[in-house]
């Protein structure tokens, strides 16, 4: 395996919690940015070999694989344990449902870091320097060890594994494991309670993050996977707008993405779609100005109405 290729996982999400903290809500269908929090992080493992939700089934904006734990409530190690069972790739991907800022690259950060050393995991740490394992990435037979080891600890031997995990706390399963630690106050950061809701809703309304935000929003809610030069498209939409009018802009990107799907391209399809209208637009601009940003007729002339001799 060269440096340069992705290293093959799976993921395994937990979002069964009671989410007492939010008065029971359902806490993975709560929405954040018009997205389930359940979501946006599949949206973040969306490369993943097999995804497992240990949860009871619902809609996701994606296909998953459902799981339980037993008992259902039975806490973060039974329900691990319970995921695991289904995944089958040398890595996987461990997350809570209520990470309404993790993003690809971190799961990526995180993969990558595991390959670089031997550590039997790689997890990120909060704002406050506390472990977040569930916002981390392992390697699947430590972890399936641990957990087993965990469970001969916890049981007389008359107790199947998941049932002996259950209510034993995250913390047993990082003590028992050789664990590097990647700081990320953002990424790591969870929504526990109403205020954490409100915090997370009102950052992705702010300047620097909105477009982004809106654009894999409105990605999610139509099913498509596709990756666009955003300021490419900013660009030409101003172009139509100050060159041909102000209705025009959206109405050209709308044309540029249908051009480009029906074309069946990716990103250059649209690049390519957006160039042409882009030139069409200062073409248009320039047979007022002439090219020079001067209109072409001068603001006093006026039309000769001479008949032709």
């Amino acid at each position: 395996m060269t440096s340069y290729e992705p290293l093959a996982y799976d993921a395994v999400v937990l979002a069964g919690g009671a989410a007492r903290r939010l008065g029971g809500a359902d806490k993975p269908g709560l929405r954040v940015g018009g997205r389930a929090l359940l979501d946006r992080v599949l949206a973040a493992c969306a490369d993943a070999h097999t995804t497992v939700v240990v949860a009871d089934p619902r809609p996701t904006a994606r296909p998953v694989r459902w799981a339980r734990e037993e008992p259902a409530g039975a806490g973060p190690l039974a329900a691990l344990d319970a995921g695991l069972r289904h995944t089958t790739a040398d890595h996987v991907v461990v997350l809570s449902a209520d990470l309404p800022f993790l993003e690809p690259d971190t799961v990526r950060r995180l993969l990558t870091a595991l390959r670089a050393g031997r550590a039997d995991g790689v997890l990120l740490t909060d704002a406050d320097g506390r472990d977040q394992p569930l916002v981390a990435a392992y390697r699947t037979r430590a972890l399936r060890q641990a957990l087993a080891a965990l469970a001969r600890t916890a049981s007389d031997g008359g107790s199947a594994q998941g049932g002996a995990l259950t209510g034993l706390p995250l913390r047993r399963l990082t003590a028992a494991l050789d664990l590097t630690r990647v700081p990320d106050g953002l990424a790591s950061f969870d929504c526990d309670t109403w205020d954490d809701i409100a915090i997370a809703r009102a950052r992705i309304r702010e300047h620097g993050h909105v477009l982004d935000e809106w654009i894999s929003a409105v990605k999610d809610e139509l099913g498509i996977d596709l990756e666009v030069d955003t300021r490419a498209l900013l660009d030409l939409a101003r172009d139509a707008a100050h060159g041909v009018a102000r209705p025009a802009a959206p109405l050209t990107t709308f044309l540029v993405g249908y051009a480009a799907a029906q074309g069946k391209g990716g990103p250059e399809a649209v690049a390519e779609a957006a160039r042409k209208a882009a030139a069409l637009a200062q073409r248009w601009a320039d047979e007022t100005t002439g090219g020079t940003g001067r209109p072409d007729v001068a603001p006093d002339a006026t039309p000769d109405t001479r008949p032709d001799v």
